[in-house]
């Protein structure tokens, strides 16, 4: 099985990833071939560039005369935010509402884009452009998924369903070129899987239309919450909205460096150089490790360290009780459960355990202190292993659910629908939460086997 690794150190953009997909071996007329067919006025220009003394592939999409990074900040709707749908200059971006502004964070020009034109592009104009697009029926289904994920978290942000989100003519552009070349590029690489590194998003703010927001901006985390996110603290924003877009679709999961012989490598270059940072997406090509002939009794299922917080308690008010439970699970606990024991002096108690990350176990500990009466938290470090997961959605008369998918050496495992989607669904349509439950089951077992 050919497998794909994206290594997301430095982030993700649309024109990272297409740099990237370029380097690594995808033809470069296969994507310019792909935007002159689309027929929006827009052409690539590739070219080599050092970031931190590694080269790099750079894809940069040009149209009506104008490189689109060098316009974006002019891109946004008064009526909708459209931040997801920015241009190239990964990791600095503006908003503005003034559509005769000529200035955008760290690019000045006097090119005499006409910007006068009020026509915007919704999603459904947006399917029909890439429904009707000369690329084959996988490429497109993959482009309108990450079109309708991008358009669903702006629409989210801005409560607004997804249809009634527009994108500025030149900002659409430049995203229907980066997505559809995504999806066409991502076909040709000829993988079976994708897998993704946790994501290093920056840090700081972003300017957007409606105000600053600290870094990743709304629409990347709406995208990106069940990814495992973290931050370099390189005070830039790393992972733009499409790129977001991008990986939310084509990643089947997210774990650390997969095992698999390596084919290649390639590079895509962000427009920033940082000083002893390699702004580029990493993109490694190869097969699996048993497809490669590596033995199975040399594969072993990924595995970690985590911190196991233990506290005996007997006199604590059991409706105090429920709440810490929540406040640990809501300030990062993997999971927190409790145990009845009978203790000294032949008292009914409860044995209180909390599953963390290292680098939580302090805060948890001081949450336990703070919201009990123990006096002492035992505290170890332990090593589980674990299945590969990721989450699919699957469509039932209601709405989408999540089924979150557990696989060992590729072999799925184990599946579930996600809790509180079905319990959401059932609460809106007075619906018993089995029947949401079974429906979404029936639902990824029918796809599964087709």
């Amino acid at each position: 099985m050919r497998i794909a690794y994206l290594e997301c150190f430095s982030g993700i953009s649309g024109d990272m990833f297409l740099g990237a997909l370029v380097d690594a071996g995808v033809p470069t007329k296969l994507l310019e071939d792909t935007v002159t067919a689309l027929d929006l006025g827009a052409r690539l220009e590739v070219s080599r560039v050092m970031r931190s003394g590694i080269s790099a592939t750079k894809v940069d999409v040009w149209a009506e005369g104008e490189t689109l990074h060098s316009v974006r900040g002019q891109q946004s709707d008064s009526d909708s935010d459209s931040h997801g749908l920015e241009g190239h200059d990964h990791h600095e971006h503006a908003h503005s509402h003034d559509p005769e502004s000529r200035e955008h964070a760290h690019h000045e020009h006097s090119h005499s884009l006409d910007h006068s034109h009020s026509h915007r592009r919704g999603l459904t104009e947006i399917r029909k452009i890439i429904s009707a697009s000369p690329i084959s029926g996988a490429a497109k289904e993959t482009a309108l998924a990450i079109f309708e994920s991008l358009g669903a978290a702006e629409g989210k942000i801005h409560n607004m369903p997804p249809e009634k989100v527009h994108f500025h003519e030149v900002g659409a552009v430049d995203a229907m070129v980066d997505i559809i070349c995504a999806a066409v590029g991502a076909e040709a690489l000829g993988v079976e899987e994708i897998v993704c590194s946790p994501l290093n998003v920056g840090g700081g703010t972003v300017q957007c239309a409606h105000g600053t927001f600290p870094v990743p901006a709304p629409a990347t985390l709406e995208l990106l919450k069940d990814a495992p996110l973290y931050s370099s603290g390189l005070q830039k924003e790393l992972v733009t909205p499409t790129g977001a877009a991008i990986v939310k679709t084509l990643a089947h999961r997210f774990a650390p460096f997969p095992q698999m012989k390596v084919d290649l490598s390639g590079y895509g270059a962000g427009s920033h150089d940082f000083s002893g940072h390699p702004n580029v997406l990493r993109l490694t090509l190869g097969v699996a490790a048993e497809s490669a002939g590596i033995s199975k009794s040399a594969l072993r299922t990924p595995s970690e360290t985590i911190t196991v917080l233990e506290a005996n308690l007997d006199d604590l008010n059991p409706q105090v009780f429920g709440y810490v439970m929540d406040r640990l699970l809501d300030e990062g606990a993997l999971d927190a459960f409790a145990i009845p024991v009978q203790m000294k002096k032949n008292r009914p108690g409860m044995l209180l355990t909390v599953l963390c990350k290292p680098e939580d176990s302090d805060k948890l500990t001081r949450l336990i202190f703070t919201e009990t009466t123990t006096l002492g938290v035992r505290r170890r470090d332990e090593t589980r292993q674990i299945l590969a997961r990721r989450w699919k959605n699957v469509a039932t008369p209601w709405g989408d659910v999540r089924i979150k998918i557990g696989s060992m050496d590729g072999t799925v495992t184990n599946y579930a629908p996600e809790y509180e989607d079905c319990r959401r669904i059932a609460a809106q349509n007075n619906l018993p939460l089995k029947t949401v439950m079974q429906e979404a089951m029936r639902s990824y077992v029918g796809a599964a086997t087709k």
